[in-house]
């Protein structure tokens, strides 16, 4: 059950549940009803049992008087599967009386081994009848001394046992049938709307972390409520350390920025000095990395806590018009195509500065176009987020797999006729990766370097 819900899990397992203890109960069920329906058959035979053997003891009364106290009309129909059978065992001769119904047929003896024997001296079993018909035989040894020794055997046709038994298997099979499917909508009645504050709790948190809110609000169970107070405990938590993070890089910024605009100061009162030129150039990469990291603990403020939607089409026209003129001078075309309606799920300045970056560079090295290209790819799975794909390809000279590795590399320059610190690339790795996106580059359609950007969607 990998990758399985919680209420699937939970209905499953009550399920097997419901399934193994309504089997148990219904051959538990099962078995006492034949008990009881072969006892109440036993105390019948019993009562034929005894009648006999009081008939038996009685050798007075004339043949044509006895055993007619049974009372039981399928003694008299031939074959009907009620027998009784009266044995003489203490002669060689072994004189036998039988009822009318077994015709000219004997019943078997009870197997003494494979019989039951109760306290009071009668063996009971069964026994296969004169038609193969199962029969239930009770059987009792009477001693009359002088007047001799008997085999008293008293059978009645099984086959009511087994209906019976079948029939309250029929009733209870559907009965708890019945019961199963009560049973089982109960369940998933109960898991439905016993596990809704926990969905209530993951779509709060899926707004949370899209910005749409900032903690769990609402009136939740008592079972679920101290979960929505640790969750939100959890977030300011969060919030207090990204806030105080944000504020001890901001403190070392500024205060290296003191410093450094003495450095710089001194050196530019001594601007024919090499050395004091490759002090300013230096400087000029130290300013760009501390505001790169300030830049950074912003984004990473911004992110952590809430999160806004910004426009990706007029952002991307607005940075077109703007290269567009920053490289007249080299006849540079940029071409976009792509959905108009795409969303990037962060701030307008942070994708400006993104695709900016690429879009420069591609500029640069472009020898004529520079073509970007906007999609969103729709989640496939429930619960996964909208994926914002931004491509910039120029048809210039392209990278080696060597080359394009060290390109974004923080301050690694591949040309440095080139102007730039070399941090561009570093800095939009960098927010990809605080927005949980990605960059890569390869090989363009039209020729030369493809920069490709995944950022959240909507």
């Amino acid at each position: 059950m990998r990758g399985s819900s919680l209420a699937t899990r939970l209905f499953l397992s009550a399920t097997a549940w419901v399934v193994v203890i309504l089997v148990i109960t219904g051959f538990i069920l099962s078995s006492v009803y034949r008990d009881a329906t072969e006892r109440a058959f036993d105390r019948r035979l019993n009562l034929y049992l005894r009648n006999l053997v009081a008939e038996v003891a009685t050798p007075d009364e004339p043949p044509d008087h006895q055993f007619q106290s049974l009372g039981e009309p399928l003694f008299e129909l031939p074959l009907s599967g009620w027998y009784w059978q009266i044995t003489r065992t203490d002669t060689e001769k072994g004189e036998t009386r039988v009822s009318r119904s077994l015709w000219d047929k004997k019943l078997p003896k009870l197997d003494e081994h494979g019989a039951d024997l109760t306290a009071a001296g009668v063996r009971l079993g069964y026994v296969d009848g004169p038609e193969g018909q199962n029969l239930r035989l009770v059987e009792r040894p009477v001693d009359l001394g002088a007047d001799g020794k008997y085999l008293v055997s008293v059978a009645g046709d099984a086959t009511e046992i087994f209906d019976e038994t079948r029939s309250f298997d029929y009733y209870l099979g559907g009965t708890f049938v019945a019961l199963s499917i009560v049973l089982l909508l109960t369940t998933i009645f109960q898991v439905r709307f016993g596990l809704a504050p926990l969905k209530r709790i993951s779509d709060s948190i899926a707004d949370i972390r899209s910005g749409r809110a900032e903690r769990l609000e609402g009136e939740f169970p008592v079972e679920i409520a101290p979960l929505a107070r640790e969750t939100n405990a959890l977030i300011d938590a969060n919030r207090e350390i990204v806030e105080r993070s944000r504020t001890h890089v901001g403190n070392l910024a500024h205060a290296i920025k003191t410093p450094l605009s003495v450095i710089v100061n001194e050196a530019s009162a001594h601007g024919a000095d090499p050395f004091a030129t490759k002090v300013l150039e230096q400087a000029d990469v130290m300013r760009d990395q501390v505001a790169h990291h300030l830049e950074r603990a912003r984004i990473a403020a911004r992110v952590t806590i809430i999160g806004t939607v910004t426009e990706v089409a007029p952002t991307i026209e607005a940075l077109r018009r703007t290269m567009e003129k920053i490289h007249r001078d080299r006849g540079v075309v940029i071409e976009v195509e792509g959905d108009a309606q795409a969303k990037f799920r962060g701030e307008r300045q942070d994708l400006e500065e993104m695709v900016g970056n690429l879009v420069d560079n591609a500029c640069k090295w472009a020898a004529s176009r520079v073509f970007i290209e906007v999609r969103v790819e729709r989640p496939v799975g429930p619960g996964a987020a909208p994926i914002l794909r931004i491509t910039v390809d120029d048809d210039g000279r392209g990278l080696s797999a060597p080359e394009r590795a060290q390109a974004s590399r923080r301050g690694q320059r591949l040309d440095e006729s080139k102007p730039g610190s070399g941090l561009g690339l570093s800095i939009v790795v960098d927010l990809a990766a605080l927005y949980g996106g990605g960059f890569s580059l390869g090989n363009a359609p039209i020729g030369g370097l493809r920069a490709e950007l995944t950022l959240p969607g909507v």
